[in-house]
């Protein structure tokens, strides 16, 4: 497949779908997974530049994903102070709590985000192991498995079929339940829930010890519980003020910042900026990602995943869908 063929690329029959206006040579897709998925799988984001030239995107923190590149040039992820590349064909992002800066050269990029119960379900492996980091997809899912995936999607020629194809090849990776999801999908919900951010608070809400609480985290989400509260609250706010009104009214931010500073705190741990510096930077795919996301899935980030099967289909953002303005 070639980043060409996403021009004029149709809406995948019977299935939530979006695809984003963009500037030429650009295009973004978001799709939701089969509905059996949709727990283990945040959605699926594809992005495709045409032009091979060097280009820079800044990216929200997030769960892990699994990525595959098709026809591309190579590709680096700097994280922190950490550089990872040029990356395999097809990689596992884990679970980050900052933003992370990639240059890429062209081609597809096929996401596959990848929920704490997913994480249960796909492996023995603990989340915890690739946090903040960038390996090959091999490391913990073989190389035969991870061929098969790029191979798969590289011999299709229509953007529609690459969701058909991700939900039969991912199926039996997420078909196992595991005895622990009950507690999981509770966490989740906790994790997107205002004013929730104390470990003890959700221990106890939850009925367990907090030192098994901090082993669920770290092994199926893949940070620790402060962390992972934490993150989910400031990406939630941060949100809400660049769809809402803006940088500048802080009353919407979650409940349980004591102020401005408080938040903008936050924004130094997880951007490693300011917001308004954030949003100037090269976000073009992330802000068309947060609006295509919306659209589909109901929540903007994969941090703020519910795993509610969803099944409408949406047409082409208008600009007032989700007010982002990075020139603030």
């Amino acid at each position: 497949m070639k980043a060409e063929q996403f021009g004029g690329a149709t809406q995948s029959r019977g299935a939530a779908a979006s695809v984003i206006e963009m500037p030429a040579g650009l295009h973004v897709r978001y799709e939701a997974p089969d509905r059996t998925l949709a727990e283990c799988i945040t959605g699926y984001a594809i992005y495709a530049a045409e032009d091979r030239a060097a280009m820079v995107n800044w990216y929200l923190p997030s769960p892990p994903m699994i990525s595959i590149v098709l026809d591309a040039g190579p590709i680096t992820v700097s994280l922190g102070n950490h550089r990872f590349g040029p990356l395999d064909a097809v990689s596992l992002y884990g679970p980050t709590s900052r933003a992370f800066r990639t240059v890429t050269h062209g081609g597809i990029a096929v996401g596959i985000g990848i929920s704490a119960l997913g994480w249960a379900r796909m492996t023995q492996r603990h989340a915890g192991d690739f946090y903040n980091r960038v390996v090959p997809l091999s490391t913990i899912l073989g190389a035969d498995f991870a061929e098969r995936l790029r191979e798969g999607l590289d011999v299709l020629d229509d953007p529609a079929s690459i969701k058909p194809l991700l939900d039969d090849m991912l199926a039996p990776l997420f078909a196992t339940p595991h005895p622990r999801e009950p507690l999981i999908r509770a966490f989740t919900a906790l994790t997107i829930t205002d004013g929730v951010i104390e470990m003890k608070d959700v221990a106890d809400r939850l009925g367990v010890p907090t030192h098994d609480l901090r082993r669920v985290a770290t092994r199926y989400f893949g940070m620790p519980p402060k962390m992972l509260l934490r993150r989910a609250r400031f990406l939630r706010s941060f949100i809400g003020l660049i769809r809402d009104e803006g940088l500048g009214d802080y009353s919407k931010i979650d409940s349980s910042y004591f102020d401005a500073s408080h938040f903008l705190r936050d924004a130094g741990t997880f951007l490693g900026t300011t917001p308004r510096r954030f949003l100037a930077a090269e976000t073009i795919f992330l802000r068309a990602s947060l609006r295509a996301r919306l659209m589909v899935l109901g929540a903007p980030t994969a941090t703020l995943h519910d795993g509610v099967p969803r099944t409408r289909v949406v047409q082409p953002h208008r600009d007032d869908d989700m007010r982002i303005q990075p020139e603030i």
